[in-house]
């Protein structure tokens, strides 16, 4: 690979990553041929995810890894633990390389089921495939203890290391070791427990090393209801306590219920220009397949008709033959032998929402990367969000607030900052001095900045905006609306940021009467709408802090009779600040401005 190809693959990388989602879940590693090479779960996808293309990463085979990356998927979930789940599932699906080779020089362990005549179940680093069979590897190793613990409950398999064979068995070769009397092993080295009844517990735990955890309860209750009609209760009980036992571990360990089988489940998410429908596929009670795939609308598709097209290509894509499909609505599609069911609560619905969540994160990742590429569309995205909100006649181009200050009604100064296409424009900002109101009247400094900013773009003509923003609730957005619609006559929207008791920002009001806009608080667009009022406030205080400091150092040195301003400028520039001219000597004033102008101010400040 050139190093210009390289490149282009990080950049693609990286910019999957920078749109991963801050939730947990199981990500997937593609190498070029796309096969899956890596699968690892996260609490946070995003962190997790990038931090394998941090510039600090040392470990040799972490970099190795990440130089045969190149694609990436990632399903979401609700928990930690479910994310953990998903990726055994996926790990045991696709057995893929660098999960058995990656962490810190050592493999993950395996299990191992060996070849010999009564073969013994362990957990392994050592993969040799001459000695048997190997299931795993298991990156959770509190996942694997738990099923060695299972199947060592369940079938009691021998776990001394002495060869046995069927020769030595009939000769009575062999002595049982302690954990036939602590009742660990049933003795099958002297015939205590005959080679059929062994191999059938090996078998059973096969099944359960595989995941296929449902058709071993199905045939364990048939087993029990069987000893139970031919009145074999003793054995009936002891397939109880099995059944038992598998069922309980089995409801702490699959991402969804175990009582669902072979089932997909599709679900669709929409706009007006694109459609992301999300697969997903359960067998054994796992979810070991996630994948979305978007259409682009041509001729008015109605999510009915994608969500089908989307049913017939995946199934075909991925083979699948499941019988029963799982959808958000009804279709009006037939297929042969396949049942189509709309879960409204339980295990199913779950799933369904999970799949919902699934295409949304999808749908909000590409619309992430498109804005990235084009950040105009972001903002046009936004406008138009704001528009559809406050049924505004046109897109808010250009948006303008205003905000007072005043301490004790001194100083009284009010600003105006406007933004166009939702960013600030700086050079268009406005400040205030207030003229005709004497106090700390906010009303009426609003109504006079109001007044003349509108009448002086008015005779101007420059341009109108399109929505007015009160740093403020109903009394402040009654105010403009009186200079605007009553006194002006212009037809101008106006909107109101107000706060709560805390003094937080945590509603937007439109209209008269002004109602409340159905607006999450987390949500985007409220986040730019309260940065335009953050930053009228910002705006409004630093003119406010500069006039008191400009009045304030005036008052000090231009109330000295006889003294100038080339004079002050002369003293502030050597001696940089009031306070340092008040505690200067006669003798360093002299040197600066002469002797008479130096006793001027000397005794100024020290015969008061």
């Amino acid at each position: 690979m050139t190093k210009e190809e390289n490149e282009k693959r990080l950049a693609h990388l990286k910019s999957i990553v920078s749109r991963l989602p801050d939730k947990p879940g199981s990500y997937q590693f593609y190498d070029d041929t796309k096969t899956i090479i890596y699968v690892g779960k996260a609490k946070n996808l995003k962190a997790r995810v990038s931090s394998y293309f941090h510039t600090e990463v040392d470990r040799f085979k972490t970099k190795v890894l990440v130089s045969k990356i190149h694609d990436i998927s990632y399903t979401v979930v609700n928990t930690e633990e479910d994310a953990l789940l998903l990726e055994n599932s996926l790990i045991k699906k696709y057995n893929p390389r660098y999960n058995v080779l990656l962490k810190d020089g050592k493999t993950y362990p395996s299990i191992c089921v060996t070849n010999e005549h009564f073969p013994r179940i362990f957990k392994t680093r050592t993969i040799n495939k001459k000695w048997g069979t190997y299931y795993g590897p298991y990156s959770h190793v509190a996942s694997m203890y738990a099923i060695l613990d299972l199947i060592k409950e369940l079938y009691h398999p021998r776990t001394c290391r002495q060869p046995i064979t069927k020769e030595g068995v009939e000769t009575g070769k062999y002595k049982v070791c302690l954990d036939y009397h602590i009742k660990r092993c049933m003795g099958p080295c002297i015939g205590k427990q005959s080679y059929e009844d062994y191999q059938r517990g090996i078998q059973q735990a096969r099944e359960i090393l595989k995941g296929n955890t449902r058709q071993m309860l199905k045939e364990l209750r048939d087993e029990m209801l069987q000893l139970s009609d031919e009145l074999r209760f003793e054995e009936a009980e002891e397939v109880k306590r099995k059944y038992i036992a598998l069922d309980t571990f089995v409801s702490k360990s699959e991402v969804v219920s175990h009582t669902i089988d072979n089932v997909d489940v599709f679900s669709i998410t929409s706009d007006e220009k694109m459609a992301f429908i999300n697969y997903i596929h359960v067998s054994n009670g796992s979810i070991n397949q996630s994948f979305t795939i978007e259409y682009k609308k041509k001729l008015n598709e109605t999510d009915n008709e994608l969500l089908q097209l989307g049913i017939v290509e995946l199934r075909e894509r991925f083979k699948s033959h499941s019988k029963e499909i799982i959808v958000p609505q009804e279709l009006d599609m037939v297929l042969e032998g396949i049942t189509f069911t709309i879960p409204q609560r339980g295990d199913k619905k779950t799933l369904l929402d999970l799949s919902i969540m699934n295409g949304k994160q999808y749908k909000f990742d590409r619309l992430k990367q498109a804005e990235k590429l084009n950040p105009e569309q972001k903002q046009t995205r936004l406008m138009k969000e704001l528009q559809d909100k406050l049924h505004l006649p046109k897109l808010p181009f250009q948006i303008e607030c205003f905000d007072n200050s005043n301490i004790s009604g001194t100083d009284a100064v009010a600003a105006c900052v406007v933004f166009k296409k939702m960013k600030p424009s700086k050079r268009d900002y406005k400040h205030y001095n207030i003229k005709t109101v004497t106090g700390p009247d906010d009303y009426a400094s609003m109504k006079e900045v109001v007044h003349r900013r509108y009448t002086r773009l008015m005779e101007e003509e420059q341009p109108l905006p399109d929505l007015i923003i009160a740093d403020g609730g109903k009394g402040q957005m009654e105010v403009i609306r009186q200079v605007i619609q009553d006194e002006l006559d212009l037809d101008i929207p106006i909107a109101g940021l107000a706060k709560n008791d805390r003094h937080r920002t945590n509603e937007l009001l439109y209209g008269f009467p002004p109602l409340s806009v159905a607006l999450k608080t987390d949500s985007e667009l409220f986040h730019v709408l309260t940065q335009i009022q953050d930053e009228v406030h910002r705006f409004a205080i630093q003119f406010h802090r500069d006039k008191r400091s400009k009045r304030a150092l005036q008052s000090e040195l231009d109330n000295i009779k006889g003294i100038g301003p080339k004079t002050r400028d002369e003293l502030l520039n050597s001696l940089k600040s009031v306070k340092k001219i008040r505690e200067a000597s006669l003798d360093s004033l002299s040197a600066i401005i002469g002797p008479s102008k130096a006793q001027t101010i000397y005794d100024y400040f020290h015969q008061r």
